[in-house]
């Protein structure tokens, strides 16, 4: 096989590359801007381009494959070229797909959660000893690439929402038609590609339709949105597993969970935490692994990257990023950590960083999402919105939407630098959330400061 990359340089796209070349296609690829981590990596497998930029001369008609990722535009040459010669042009999700027809199919989708519930099956499969390949929007320990494909019969996708490629605009889980279906919850989200609730809610029932004849439904029932869709949307072809949180108990920080009849211990916790888990069990159950050795494996999972992640701490102090954008992702965050420790201050900062949550108009889902935590802050940067070429966002909306006591908005890095310095942190928990980097401001250096 041949295979050619338009934008090799993606997150996830580089990593595709890697794999292949690792499975033994010859791969090329070309991209007009390649940052690191993505820039080393394709150096050490020998597959950075020579020059950035594109370059129709590798559009040939021996390629049996050109995939495109998100950040090429349609008028792209090398797109336009591969149009004239009649090559087949794959958006990511549909090659996954090819490369995975003959395997089972394992995809998770939702608002939240999909990161973490796959992350769990990933871990859970490996510590048992099953072969599979996998796509993950996340690095996870144990595993060296988010992006894994080989001969192996099984493969567990994470399953996104957002449109596939500048070519084809359907969601990404659309081209995946699984054996094994999680749908872990639906909270509108992706405004600017989803402008209605009802247009976002129609991609999760074109998902169920998706799923193979025979195939296995595992959905959060405690998701009143999901489980009316279920309701309402029920197909006889297939089969309906519901979820819910499985029995647990917290002691000195620490959760232990039940599994029919065997109960563990966990390193994580929460309870959108505890739901990703249930699911996660049905779907390894569904696979052939047992209670025992799905509970025995799950009790070592530490979570995946910036998913309430500890980034510093001490007897007293535990700083905690996570990579919560979406409101629902907010409150479940914020409620976790307190409820983990309820005798415990919890600051937490959350930064308005994606297109949804910079709009004025989406400010209203965020109403309440804060009310857990002692001490709340909503940063965002004047220049997040300048390069997203979106309008200024006025405190006094940020203020109405989220409707906290006491909630302050901050605009300014140095003004957010400031009033953490000023807080005490004994005895508190600080929980950073955002999806970007509050404007440049080094929190891991602060975090280390307040507990070292």
């Amino acid at each position: 096989m041949k295979v050619h990359f338009i934008s090799i340089g993606g997150s996830v796209m580089h990593q595709l590359a890697i794999a292949l070349k690792r499975k033994g296609y010859t791969v090329t690829g070309t991209d007009d801007e390649i940052f690191e981590p993505a820039k080393t990596n394709l150096e050490k497998e020998g597959l950075l381009p020579a020059s950035t930029g594109w370059d129709t001369g590798m559009i040939t008609t021996d390629i049996d494959a050109v995939i495109l990722g998100m950040h090429a535009k349609a008028d792209n040459p090398e797109i336009q070229k591969a149009k004239a010669l009649g090559l087949k042009i794959y958006s990511f999700p549909e090659y996954i797909y090819s490369e995975s027809a003959d395997k089972i199919r394992v995809v998770v989708g939702g608002s939240h959660g999909k990161t973490t519930t796959t992350s769990m099956i990933m871990h859970v499969l490996k510590q048992t000893g099953v072969l599979f390949d996998y796509l993950v929007g996340a690095k996870l320990d144990g595993f060296e690439q988010s992006v894994n494909i080989t001969n192996a019969p099984i493969i567990v996708c994470e399953g996104d929402e957002y449109p596939a490629s500048v070519l084809e605009k359907r969601p990404k889980f659309h081209f995946l038609f699984p054996h094994i279906a999680i749908l872990t919850g639906i909270a509108w989200d992706h405004i600017n590609v989803f402008p209605t609730f009802e247009i976002y809610l129609e991609q999760f029932r074109i998902f169920i339709d998706k799923i193979e004849p025979g195939g296995l439904l595992i959905y959060n029932e405690t998701d009143i949105v999901l489980k009316d869709l279920v309701d309402l949307h029920n197909r006889a072809d297939i089969r309906y597993q519901p979820y819910n949180l499985p029995p647990c108990t917290i002691v000195d920080g620490t959760t232990s969970v039940r599994i029919g009849n065997t109960t563990g211990s966990l390193k994580v916790f929460g309870n959108h935490n505890l739901l990703n888990l249930h699911a996660a069990w049905y779907a390894c159950k569904e696979v052939g692994v047992s209670e025992e050795d799905f509970v025995k494996a799950i009790g070592s999972f530490t979570g995946a990257a910036k998913r309430l992640e500890v980034i510093a701490k001490n007897d007293r102090t535990i700083v905690y990023r996570d990579f919560a954008h979406a409101p629902s992702k907010v409150k479940a965050t914020i409620e976790a950590v307190k409820q983990q420790f309820p005798d415990r201050k919890l600051v937490a900062v959350f930064e308005l960083h994606t297109y949804s949550s910079l709009n004025e108009q989406f400010m209203k889902e965020y109403n309440g999402a804060m009310d857990k935590a002692d001490a709340a802050v909503v940063f965002f940067a004047k220049h997040a919105l300048e390069l997203k070429r979106m309008p200024d966002l006025p405190k006094e909306k940020v203020y109405e939407g989220f409707n906290k006591k006491g909630l302050l908005v901050i605009s300014d890095k140095n003004e957010l630098d400031a009033w953490l310095r000023n807080q005490d942190f004994n005895n508190t928990n600080l929980l950073l959330m955002s999806s970007g980097n509050y404007d440049g401001l080094d929190t891991i250096a602060f975090a280390k400061k307040i507990t070292g």
